[in-house]
């Protein structure tokens, strides 16, 4: 058994067994199905029992108050002015609020999900030309938690021309479960989109993982939902600009965004384990440097 396994407590056991060891891909869709009621007495009386189990749910950001179903929430927008956005060229921001999980160097092909647990870019990544162009890059694990602004931003000035979509299982992201599970990221749903600037020595792209009542992703510039349901092409393409800070899309619960960068680019000060981030901080200099 993995030592990492063996750091488990046991309220951390009972956490993994109640929210992995139960039909993922069922509750997935019924909670899918369930945050589309349009009730707002049901809707309020859902969001009293979540507030319940997420004392930082901050829903007096949000643009509207009152709302018609969970899935309003889940994906509410925030009030004008609550994330400016770092403009110094040289920055990459975060693109979206998250903790910060494992980061750092990639040694060769190998990245950490947690400690003495790595996979190879390989089994996250499908495409030959990302694979070879981030190795001993970086990379950042971003997870967003389901009391927190779901939308994503773009990090940098950047276009978008595909989307590339990974179908997979809906396991939990939340600390435990990487802990438990080795390769998680590799075998949960997610999506790949490399982020095209004027920076040519420079490279970043985001691949958002999806989990258990997650599994849907939203990109605003793909009509496409891609979900459990999902029975389309794996590459989409699409021809898309953004500057930074330009929304990009969101998920329908809490999740995680990988972010993957070239060796030129540097974690900003206080990028740290377990450190709360906001859209649109400073998470990496670089980008301008050495082009």
């Amino acid at each position: 058994m993995n030592s990492a396994v063996q750091t488990l407590t046991k309220k951390e056991q009972l956490n993994f067994l109640l929210t992995n060891r139960i039909p993922r891909r069922w509750l997935t869709f019924f909670i899918g199905w369930y945050s589309q009621i349009q009730s707002p007495l049901l809707t309020k009386v859902s969001i009293w029992v979540w507030s319940l189990f997420a004392e930082d749910l901050r829903l007096q950001d949000a643009q509207k108050q009152r709302f018609n179903s969970l899935g309003e929430c889940f994906t509410r927008q925030l009030k004008e002015g609550l994330r400016p956005v770092e403009q110094d060229e040289d920055i990459v921001t975060s693109p979206c609020d998250a903790i910060v999980g494992a980061h750092g160097e990639i040694l060769g092909s190998s990245v950490f999900q947690a400690k003495g647990f790595p996979y190879d870019i390989s089994e996250l990544i499908p495409d030959r030309y990302l694979q070879e162009k981030y190795k001993d890059g970086k990379f950042v694990t971003l997870r967003l938690k389901s009391s927190m602004y779901h939308r994503f931003h773009a990090p940098i000035a950047c276009d978008v021309n595909r989307v590339s979509y990974i179908s997979g299982d809906t396991w939990n992201v939340n600390p435990v479960a990487l802990k438990r599970v080795e390769k998680l990221f590799c075998k949960n749903e997610r999506a790949v989109i490399e982020l095209h600037s004027d920076k040519p020595n420079s490279s970043i792209t985001l691949v958002p993982v999806a989990a258990i009542l997650v599994a849907s992703m939203k990109f605003n510039f793909l009509s496409e939902t891609l979900s459990l349901k999902y029975k389309g092409p794996n590459i989409l393409p699409c021809e898309a600009s953004f500057s930074k800070g330009d929304e990009m899309g969101y998920f329908q619960h809490g999740s995680t965004i990988i972010l993957f960068a070239t060796a030129n680019y540097e974690f900003c000060e206080g990028i740290e384990e377990g450190v709360a981030i906001k859209m649109g901080q400073a998470l990496m200099t670089g980008h301008s440097t050495f082009n």
